[in-house]
């Protein structure tokens, strides 16, 4: 009966029950954002968004990631480089990314600044966890494929990665729940990978503020502590535990409610939806703001986003 019930919560993502509503109340967990928690320790664990407490990568893993972003250019279907080609910007992830990312295509698109060569395609889905989407033999894949076929784009010209994802119906406690998402997170870098030969970058984000929620689907603390599932897959790649693509964080989207974090990032009531887990519109702008702040300032994202 309990997977029945979660199917069922999955299956409805992106859309809240008739009977649901989100707890206004729960304004503040008293949790401290990862970007300023630093140095200092979450049941023993390190914050930051970067080993040492960081909230930058290390001038030599960055460098590294220059390295990488200089690999991105315009290829033809084939994949070969091409004056004329494309960059594809591919988002991967669940419900909320797909709503946060479609919201971020409309408004890069119309940006003069974007690179006329870069090609957003959301290939997020409702319903497809990490646990779902692990698996290489999932149907996500074949819609990922789908939505690319209907872009005019192929497999070949996918060079960066915008992934968000957490796992419905978490109850492990911390830091089993986030070491599950850590591995799920791996896996899916590793399908990235073998799917898209030509992928250079990977930004993950994790999850936005769920204080409000009132189901089962991911409320606090886990949302929260999704963060510590991509630092520590970062980690990974920083300390050469994984291969692949470059790992780096993209936008870090939680602040604790209206308590927010210190540079001014704030989750209302008003921004969730009536299930306090996925966003409403203006949950959607904000993500889609600090996506399109991070793609035209982060040094391995301007150089090819942002029209030359």
């Amino acid at each position: 009966m309990k997977k029945i019930v979660l199917l069922a919560l999955i299956l409805a993502a992106g859309s809240a029950g008739a009977s649901d509503a989100a707890d206004c109340s729960r304004a503040s967990t008293g949790l401290i954002a990862l970007t300023d928690l630093g140095p200092r320790t979450y049941h023993g664990h390190q914050g930051g968004l970067y080993p040492g407490g960081r909230n930058q990568p290390s001038a030599a893993y960055l460098s590294v990631g220059l390295a990488y972003a200089a690999r991105v250019e315009p290829r033809g279907p084939d994949g070969r480089p091409s004056a004329g080609g494309t960059i594809v910007l591919l988002s991967i992830g669940m419900s909320n990314t797909t709503q946060e990312f479609s919201t971020f295509k409309a408004i890069a698109d119309a940006d003069p600044r974007k690179s006329r060569h870069v090609t957003l395609v959301d290939g997020a889905q409702g319903g497809q966890d990490a646990e779902r989407i692990k698996d290489p033999a999932a149907p996500f894949w074949r819609a990922v494929d789908l939505r690319l076929a209907a872009a005019r784009v192929t497999a070949a010209q996918v060079q960066v990665v915008w992934l968000k994802e957490a796992i419905a119906g978490e109850s492990r406690p911390f830091p089993a729940d986030a070491g599950v998402l850590r591995a799920d997170l791996e896996a899916i870098t590793g399908i990235l990978a073998r799917r898209f030969p030509n992928l250079r970058l990977v930004y993950l984000s994790s999850r936005i503020y769920a204080g409000y929620a009132t189901t089962r689907l991911n409320p606090e603390p886990f949302a929260y502590e999704s963060g510590f599932a991509v630092k520590w897959v970062v980690q990974d790649r920083i300390e050469g535990r994984l291969r692949g693509p470059w790992l780096g964080w993209g936008p870090y989207l939680w602040a604790d409610g209206t308590r927010g974090r210190s540079d001014g990032l704030r989750w209302l009531c008003a921004d969730l939806r009536e299930d306090g887990t996925h966003p409403s519109p203006s949950g959607r702008q904000k993500v889609a703001a600090l996506l399109l702040r991070f793609f035209t300032t982060d040094p391995t994202a301007r150089r090819w986003f942002i029209a030359s």
